[in-house]
């Protein structure tokens, strides 16, 4: 059995996590073993048949025994309730885990959630980790990703970490290094910090959809040529990633959600999930916001109609050019 240091494990083989592990698998030599561990078992199964990169990929059956076997565990996971069963779960739970890893006199341990999760859940789960009797031996990272299912396929994802335990940041950027781009894995500030950022670059983005889409329906409407208008505006002002990395039109990129009927993105739902979590952040801090409302509005509006939901984001432009005019 390889030793704890050479062994990682990773949790939560989803739309994101499953690319995630692929790569960060090739991307480790082959001396390290790979722990997988995800409720859907065809999941795990696909994976150890797709991974034909040497090195080892066993099966792990919670994150409780996970974190015994391995020195450091990252977990990819959908929501606030996986994440404190994941880690709080006194029978099954990370922190339980490193508990009686600890008791039996294993190495310290590195846990760190790369999910889009609400700050207070990342709160208590920080604050349940310094509660627990191996505080001294556990750090807790949230590292939450930015690039989307592509950037996940591509190994080409920005990481956004917050730690209170700065020492562990070169080990936690190698890792992470795996599954983005070195330049890209930042170091945000104390646990809570790398969740904030994300959650005000999803802000961000998630306005920019709707404004990048209204932007170019209205030159659709004026019959013009939209992938010159496209190529104007990305020298241009109004240039942003969403015109030139995701561009809602379909045919003016390739490989992109939107040339796709507009599948195998950032679901509608999502975006408008994580534009919530950025107006609540905003409350919470006191800050004035204007823009977050309409655009929840819109999309909302454009979930409720069959056409459209489920679909990338970028999909509120297939919405607008559809709609009349109110």
């Amino acid at each position: 059995m390889t030793s704890p240091n050479k062994t990682i494990a990773f949790i939560g083989l989803g739309v994101m996590g499953y690319p995630m592990a692929l790569n960060l698998r090739k991307g480790l030599s082959s001396d390290y073993t790979l722990l997988i561990c995800d409720v859907v078992s065809s999941a795990l199964e696909k994976f150890q048949l797709a991974e034909s990169d040497p090195g080892p990929v066993e099966i792990c059956e919670d994150g409780y025994k996970a974190v015994q076997r391995a020195d450091t565990v990252i977990t990819m996971l959908p929501g606030s309730a996986a994440v404190k069963d994941v880690y709080l779960n006194e029978r099954t739970g990370l922190i339980a885990g490193v508990e009686k890893a600890i008791q039996e006199g294993g190495s310290d341990k590195i846990i760190m959630e790369c999910g889009t999760i609400e700050t207070a859940t990342i709160l208590e789960v920080a604050s349940r980790a310094k509660a627990s009797s191996v505080a001294k031996n556990v750090t807790f990272v949230d590292a939450p990703v930015s690039g989307g299912p592509m950037g996940a396929q591509e190994g080409s994802l920005t990481f956004m970490v917050g730690t209170d335990n700065k020492d562990v940041f070169p080990t936690v950027k190698l890792y992470l290094s795996h599954m983005g781009k070195p330049e890209a894995v930042f170091l945000c500030g104390d646990v809570g910090a790398g969740t904030a950022f994300k959650v005000i670059n999803n802000y961000l983005s998630a306005i920019t959809s709707l404004a990048a889409s209204e932007a170019l329906n209205i030159g659709a409407k004026m019959g013009l040529d939209l992938g010159l208008l496209t190529d104007v505006i990305n020298v241009s002002g109004g240039q942003c990633w969403v015109t030139s990395k995701s561009n809602p039109v379909p045919g003016i990129q390739n490989n992109v959600p939107s040339s796709r009927g507009y599948e195998g993105g950032f679901r509608i739902e999502l975006c408008a999930k994580v534009l919530k979590m950025g107006s609540s952040l905003a409350d919470m801090v006191g800050a004035r916001t204007i823009l977050d409302k309409p655009t929840l509005d819109a999309f909302d509006e454009a979930m409720s109609d069959e056409r459209y939901k489920g679909k990338d984001a970028r999909v509120v432009y297939k919405w607008l050019n559809e709609s009349e005019k109110k």
